[in-house]
């Protein structure tokens, strides 16, 4: 069984004791949640001392946020979750950049989740966004892939549309598994970044599934699903260290999208 999203993995891992015989290749929900959980993975990554945004940590908990003087725009507000379970149904959260404290007020007046949930204030990171895909076996890597995003929509930072196969940077690779290693990660990861101008990749989020680019791995010659597959299943897992550099792969709709 391969969940897709992360309502679809939240549930799953949950539930895993009630599925009897399914095979599923991934961590029990609690090592799923300390990644992909925002708030949570970002104290992880500080108490690591890995590069990552300057960063609040903001817990409301029903009391309103007094914005610092002394930030210094644009930041970003990220959920702590894209999903957020509430009353019976599933409330999908998104980031947004602010560019004065008059944004960040208005911003956090419009939406709920900024209200009562957990968010990150982190600093803008200008630069290209970057990933590193990764399959895990109970805490031992087996095989990594790396892209890059040469278009995202919207432009300022969101789901690649326009995206590109690449060498793993070493600087990217140990970041990843300082983060999935230590923690017994199992199944399939991808870890994001954003790679300043200086080459400093900086942590933006883990994904604890499957990412939205897997076919350009695919084409590349990194068959993720089938790898999992292999894994979910106790076959043997042969780990993949070679693919094709420079490969590329569009989602035409969003691309166009990514026009306005």
């Amino acid at each position: 069984l391969f969940p897709m999203t992360d309502v679809t993995t939240a549930v799953v891992l949950k539930q895993q004791a009630r599925l009897g015989q399914v095979c599923i290749a991934a961590p029990a929900f609690d090592i799923y949640d300390s990644v992909t959980d925002k708030y949570r993975l970002f104290q992880a990554a500080q108490r690591l001392g890995l590069s990552m945004p300057a960063t609040h940590f903001v817990d409301p908990g029903g009391t309103p946020w007094t914005v610092p003087d002394d930030l210094r725009y644009p930041i970003v507000l990220k959920p702590a979750r894209s999903r957020i379970a509430t009353d019976g149904h599933w409330l999908s959260t998104s980031v947004r950049v602010a560019h004065s404290r008059a944004d960040v007020e208005r911003i956090i007046a419009q939406h709920a989740w900024f209200q009562h949930s957990p968010f990150l204030v982190q600093e803008y990171i200008h630069g290209q966004g970057q990933g590193i895909f990764a399959l895990y076996d109970h805490g031992r890597p087996l095989s990594f892939f790396a892209h890059k995003r040469l278009r995202e929509k919207p432009p300022e930072g969101g789901v690649s549309v326009l995206s590109e196969s690449a060498p793993v940077a070493e600087a990217m690779r140990n970041v990843a598994e300082a983060l999935l290693t230590p923690i017994g990660w199992h199944g399939v990861a991808m870890v994001e970044f954003k790679v300043s101008s200086d080459g400093t990749p900086y942590l933006m989020e883990i994904n604890g599934r499957f990412w939205g680019s897997l076919q350009l791995a695919i084409d590349a010659g990194v068959d993720f699903p089938y790898l999992l597959y292999q894994l979910a299943i106790g076959l043997p897992v042969a780990p993949v260290e070679q693919y094709k550099i420079g490969v590329k792969s569009r989602w035409l709709l969003g691309d166009l999208d990514h026009l306005y």
